[in-house]
């Protein structure tokens, strides 16, 4: 099984897929992508370790995500990434081009053949205004094209608004 759960900013996406990794009732492998960048981050990064069983393994990603996922996915197991959206930003910001296309080649190539109980989650960032800056343009454009992939890829896809999923691929 392969979900791709989407939503802004606070709405509820982490908390689905948490609730969808403990509903397996598999053993969970939790891939975490945030980087410690300021404070605040600090802060979102506690409340999202608050809230998680302490029995989940956690597994901090890179820029390997691919590479990660291939060591942690087992039949029987749930692997929860959290959240793509900070994986790829962090690729933008810290990789040159050939590093950012083979990461995300990477990760599209290897996600259909994992065993295992697959759960991405990403902010879905395309909803609103075309923003001003170069790079904001370049990161929702780059985005908007992994969602489509990974949907495409994906068994089920689910948008959460106000905390409330809508199923929009799969059942």
């Amino acid at each position: 099984m392969r979900e791709l759960i989407l939503g802004g900013v606070r709405s509820g996406k982490s908390r689905l897929a948490e609730q969808h990794a403990l509903d397996a009732g598999v053993p969970v492998v939790y891939i975490a992508t945030a980087h410690v960048r300021d404070e605040e981050m600090q802060q979102r990064i506690a409340h999202h370790q608050a809230r998680r069983p302490a029995a989940w393994l956690l597994v901090e990603a890179g820029p390997n995500l691919a590479e990660v996922l291939q060591r942690e996915a087992q039949a029987g197991r749930c692997v929860l990434v959290d959240c793509l959206t900070m994986w790829l930003t962090q690729l933008l910001c810290d990789a040159d081009e050939t590093m950012l296309r083979r990461e995300v080649a990477a990760l599209l190539d290897v996600l259909p053949r994992l065993p295992g109980q697959i759960i991405l989650v990403s902010n879905e960032t395309n909803m609103g205004i075309v923003p001003l800056g170069e790079l904001s343009r370049r990161y929702c454009d780059e985005m908007g094209r992994l969602h489509q992939q990974l949907g495409a890829l994906c068994n089920r896809v689910i948008l959460t608004v106000a905390g409330l999923p809508l199923v929009v691929k799969g059942s």
